[in-house]
């Protein structure tokens, strides 16, 4: 290294349990991507990534899934047919289940027949994050 040339050390920070579920709430319940959120917060988004999937299992500190706030989505129920739906075909299928989920200015996304809320519970998850 030549004269007068600085060398920096660069510091680890390290975050809390109660900041990660912090940063982790805010990817839950904002409107927000979860790469501008942990921008905001100065983390690697993958970073972020890991400890969501930490909170959502229960092992980020004091967190029980089944009471966790995540944000409702609003719902309509309609006996319209989609303009495209042909009524015989409705009856001779076993389920005749259609399940449109619409994020505005996003996405439509439409689920038909037998529905697995697990499947539609991931497909949601995507959609979010």
């Amino acid at each position: 290294m030549g004269a007068g040339m600085e060398v920096r050390e660069r510091r680890r920070r390290y975050w809390t349990i109660q900041e990660k579920r912090q940063i982790v709430e805010q990817t839950l319940s904002s409107v927000s991507s979860l790469a501008s959120v942990a921008r905001e917060d100065g983390v690697n988004a993958n970073q972020v990534f890991y400890w969501r999937k930490l909170y959502l299992a229960g092992q980020l500190g004091n967190n029980d899934v089944a009471e966790q706030q995540v944000p409702l989505l609003p719902v309509s129920v309609s006996e319209e047919q989609p303009p495209d739906a042909d009524p015989e075909q409705d009856s001779s299928s076993s389920s005749g289940v259609t399940i449109n989920i619409e994020f505005p200015g996003r996405t439509l996304v439409s689920v038909e027949g037998a529905v697995d809320a697990d499947i539609v519970r991931v497909v949601v998850e995507s959609l979010r994050g």
